[in-house]
């Protein structure tokens, strides 16, 4: 028995953070931080008082006075900026250090030779989840094919359960934090539609006050309602761009490896009458 072959090594990757609960506990206290030590200092309002107006022309303390929606959408904002650069560096890590559209050309031309150690040589050099992928299925290809109590259907049947297998170990993780993204496309927009409905009914409350029109309270109420409408936006547009581009990216390895995979089966199948 020859148990004692050398099995080529999968690379160990960054698949991403695990608990994104925690990004988005970081990412709300730095929001809150934010919002009241830096919007909210005194030196932005007049008197130095943040009760009182803005200074004029002066952003940050119009920020402030958008109210206590700005630091939730903030928070989204600052969870889409977060899980944004975690999954491209997770995606990053998945595609392997070459190109890989190369990658692919290269390991089908090694296929077209037949050359199966050549092509396993190239894998280990990519690395990442392609890499891993197809370094599994050419690991089965060698086993059926010296696997003489197969039928050829059989064999490639046994190839292609091994591309299903090693797709469904290491895909999966590409698009882990993505349904939050996702989700944030909506969310930020409605909370920054919730943020304008307040400012809005601040606005016309201080219309209807007694006495006359109350120009603070107005203009406060005014403030709060594009603030967040603007905040509202920026989070949905960013969590927009985010998604699709990283979901584009998982469909481009997906493709990769789909591409791959049925050349080695190919192969297999030209090469063993």
């Amino acid at each position: 028995m020859e148990n004692n072959q050398k099995q080529p090594k999968k690379s160990k990757q960054f698949t991403g953070i695990q608990s994104a609960g925690l990004v988005i506990l970081a990412c709300f206290i730095l929001a809150e931080l934010i919002y009241f030590f830096v919007y909210g200092d005194p030196s932005h309002f007049m008197n130095n008082d943040p009760k009182n107006h803005p200074l004029q022309g002066d952003m940050l303390g119009t920020i402030y006075k958008g109210g206590f929606v700005v630091p939730i959408i903030q928070t989204l904002l600052l969870t889409v900026i977060s899980l944004s650069v975690e999954r491209y560096f997770a995606i990053k890590t998945a595609e392997g250090k070459g190109k890989t559209a190369k990658f692919v050309q290269d390991i089908k031309s090694a296929l077209s030779k037949n050359d199966i150690a050549g092509a396993t040589a190239i894998c280990d050099v990519q690395r990442g989840s392609v890499g891993n992928v197809v370094t599994s299925v050419l690991v089965k290809y060698k086993e059926v094919e010296e696997d003489k109590t197969l039928s050829k259907e059989q064999q490639i049947l046994a190839i292609q359960k091994e591309v299903e297998e090693a797709t469904a170990l290491e895909l999966p993780m590409l698009s882990q934090n993505l349904p939050i993204i996702a989700t944030i496309v909506t969310l930020g927009t409605l909370m920054g539609l919730f943020g304008t409905v307040l400012g809005m009914i601040r606005s016309f409350a201080a219309l209807a006050g007694a006495g006359g029109t109350d120009s603070i309270a107005l203009s406060a109420g005014i403030s709060e309602a594009l603030i967040n409408t603007a905040f509202g936006i920026a989070t949905g547009a960013l969590a927009v761009i985010s998604y699709n581009y990283f979901t584009s990216k998982i469909d481009k390895i997906t493709y990769c490896i789909d591409e791959v995979s049925f050349s080695i089966v190919q192969t297999f199948a030209a090469s063993h009458k």
